[in-house]
């Protein structure tokens, strides 16, 4: 490779580079220069084979400079989906990713036209406009297949040298698929939270005007009102209570400390600051677990979310219906609430643990849900380390489980890490 040659390799390599830095702000600057160098290489040769024709290397080294190993090589280790078109709209160079991306059954997407990788029109007219001469071409991509993805598609032209003529098009697949989606369930969490403030909101605001429209003479119907708008207002402060406590247990900002605790005096805690409740609506609620027995977790947070399963346990469960605590204990841990109350159906499992997330709307709010609860025991669990499942039958109840790590498997852990540091110690002694 002349010298002429190299420093044009190396100019089309840094206007490509910067042209990518400057119309794809997710490419890190490596990465740019690295699919600036590979398209350059490609240009070059391209010209080469059409001006000149292909000549035997003068060395080994040569060989993989100016043959497409190096273009695979580089192009190979791109995360995101490339292809280079040129102007008949035939794909001359791709990576793996692309390949992936359009299911070529293993097969190189080179050589094929675009038409043949996807129907697709929003890719099509991305690409055309790059053709025509558009500096940046972007669009939001959908792919159902093998299974639904959503792509930022950025499409630049590829000049060779500073005439006007467009040679080809390349186009960079960025996977935005879980920015979507996180976008989605936030935009759902803004609405959910909306509509459950704004229902005790409305309920507020509707008996502060009655009060204001000349009942405050009545006393009996005064106190009803003051006791509904109490009750709103609770309503409110609790479920932003929970909003903050999930987003703190979401973002990682609440700390669990495990400690070996006994289960049967937490539960009999659990049990006795629900008991009013329970009693109201004449629910038996019994503490199965065995005496003696010890878990490993965190007692303010296994008391919280034991709290919040029996309470569930007790709002959905007829009167005269019962309710029950046991553990397990084996490999791991498992807390069990179970209760005898109408059950859920199959369809609603799933997603039981989602905020927000209820079966039955209407009835939770009635007997004051803020749809938090579930979403926090399961986040919580998750901090020990651990798990929460539930099963279900319509007509016969529900039974949730808390699945905690074993105490005895952590403190074999802790005999291992007390070895390993005792040896560690003992090597450092005889070292100095």
């Amino acid at each position: 490779m002349s010298k002429r040659t190299a420093f044009l390799l190396l100019v089309l390599s840094l206007v490509l580079a910067i042209t990518l830095t400057v119309s794809f702000p997710r490419i890190t600057t490596l990465v740019a220069l690295t699919i600036g160098l590979a398209v350059g290489l490609l240009l070059m040769m391209i010209r080469k084979r059409t001006t000149v024709g292909i000549r035997e290397p003068e060395s080994p080294k040569e060989d993989f400079a100016s043959s497409a190993a190096l273009l695979e090589a580089t192009m190979t280790g791109i995360r995101e989906a490339l292809l280079v078109i040129d102007q008949d709209f035939r794909v001359v160079a791709s990576n793996p990713a692309a390949g992936k991306l359009f299911n070529a059954g293993g097969e190189s997407p080179n050589k094929k036209r675009l038409t043949e990788l996807t129907r697709n029109p929003a890719i099509y007219d991305a690409f055309l406009d790059a053709l025509n001469g558009t500096a940046v071409s972007s669009v939001k991509v959908e792919l159902n297949e093998p299974a639904r993805r959503i792509f930022d598609l950025r499409v630049v032209p590829l000049k060779e040298g500073e005439g006007p003529g467009i040679e080809g098009a390349i186009g960079v697949f960025f996977d935005i698929s879980r920015l979507e989606r996180l976008e989605r369930v936030r935009q759902e969490f803004l609405t959910n939270v909306s509509h459950e403030l704004r229902t005790p909101l409305t309920a507020i605001m509707a008996f502060v005007e009655t009060l204001e429209g000349g009942v405050l003479e009545e006393t009996e119907d005064n106190r009803r009102f003051l006791a509904i708008i109490r009750k709103n207002a609770l309503r409110m402060h609790s479920l932003i209570d929970d909003i903050l406590e999930l987003s703190a247990i979401e973002a990682g900002n609440v700390r669990v400390e495990p400690v070996e605790l006994e289960l049967k005096s937490l539960v009999d805690d659990v049990i006795t600051s629900l008991a009013a409740k329970a009693n109201t609506q004449e629910i038996a609620v019994h503490n199965l677990v065995a005496a003696g027995v010890a878990v490993f977790a965190d007692p303010r947070r296994l008391e919280q979310m034991l709290t919040n399963l029996l309470d569930n346990a007790i709002k959905f469960t007829r009167a005269g219906g019962q309710v029950s605590i046991r553990c397990e204990i084996g490999e791991i841990a498992r807390i069990f609430v179970r209760d005898t109350g109408e059950g859920i159906p199959a369809r609603h499992l799933e997603r039981l643990f989602e905020r927000f997330y209820r079966v039955d709307r209407a009835r939770s709010r009635e007997l004051g849900g803020t749809g938090l609860g579930l979403a926090i025991v399961k986040h919580l669990a998750l901090a020990h380390g651990g798990e929460v499942r539930v099963e279900s039958k319509l007509g016969e109840g529900s039974t949730f489980c808390i699945e905690l790590p074993a105490l005895t498997q952590t403190k074999d852990e802790k005999a291992t890490l007390t070895q390993a540091l005792g040896a560690l110690q003992e090597w450092s002694t005889q070292k100095n």
